[in-house]
């Protein structure tokens, strides 16, 4: 999706004027924003408008980007909840910490569920990888957790489904020790990164009722699988059309 210089423009001051965010979070998102266009061919396709206020994207996990890249598909703060083994590398676990992000520490994943909570209540947009690791590099999702949909279920805030596919081929791995373990990062630096933004959803039900989250929990992730697939089928169009890369920032300036 080529954006011009207009678009380009509006986008920065949605981000800049955003409501209660912290100038630290809205220097880092306007960065993203900026890097988005130069590192990938970036492509959103969205089904419906986003809705205002308190909601929550959930999305599948195909890269350690994903993150990083969903902070600019809202306006607002988001807080994403991020498992903790990030949050212990330097500069970047302060940094997560000082953008209010919600640790989610293995085994205990009730605590971060319920930080989650209390800032739906207090107005905030979550972002939720319910797979917890990153999706299986041949396609499709890992095993969904219920947090998501328990959320869903306990706050009654709208969910929204993203569905991301990327270039498989461009994807790399790099292995680091982080507080004395080896940890596994997929990195994807360059190459079509492609977003399907679902229409938002409100699930009716009670959080303790198990057969109800398993049903919301089954249906989120079909609704993210099926956007990723939609994602993947416009890269794989992108792909045999996609102009050269100074070709595709010299356009957006030229075109009027």
């Amino acid at each position: 999706m080529e954006i011009s210089k207009d678009e380009f423009s509006q986008e920065m001051m949605e981000l800049l004027a955003s409501p209660r965010k912290q100038a630290w979070y809205a220097l880092g998102q306007t960065f993203v924003n900026v890097a988005k266009h130069i590192l990938f061919h970036w492509d959103v396709a969205y089904h419906a408008p986003m809705p205002a206020g308190s909601k929550i994207l959930v999305s599948n996990h195909p890269t350690t980007v994903d993150p990083i890249l969903m902070i600019s598909l809202v306006p607002e703060q988001i807080r994403i909840l991020i498992i903790d083994v990030l949050f212990k590398v330097p500069v970047i676990g302060a940094s997560l910490r000082k953008c209010r992000h919600i640790r989610v520490n293995q085994g205990a994943g009730r605590a971060a569920m319920d930080e989650g909570l209390r800032a739906l209540e207090d107005g905030a947009t979550l972002g939720i990888f319910p797979e917890g690791v990153i999706s299986p590099a041949e396609g499709g999702l890992a095993h969904f957790h219920s947090g998501a949909a328990r959320m869903a279920l306990e706050s009654g805030k709208p969910v929204v489904p993203v569905g991301i596919a990327v270039q498989r081929e461009k994807v790399w791995r790099k292995q680091t020790r982080v507080d004395g373990a080896l940890e596994t990062s997929t990195w994807y630096t360059s190459g079509i990164y492609a977003v399907t933004v679902g229409e938002p959803v409100i699930f009716s039900g009670s959080a303790d009722d198990r057969a109800r989250v398993k049903e919301v929990t089954e249906e989120l992730a079909e609704r993210v699988l099926e956007l990723s697939l939609q994602s993947a089928r416009r890269l794989a169009l992108l792909r045999k059309h996609r102009p050269v890369f100074i070709v595709r920032w010299l356009r957006p300036v030229f075109a009027r």
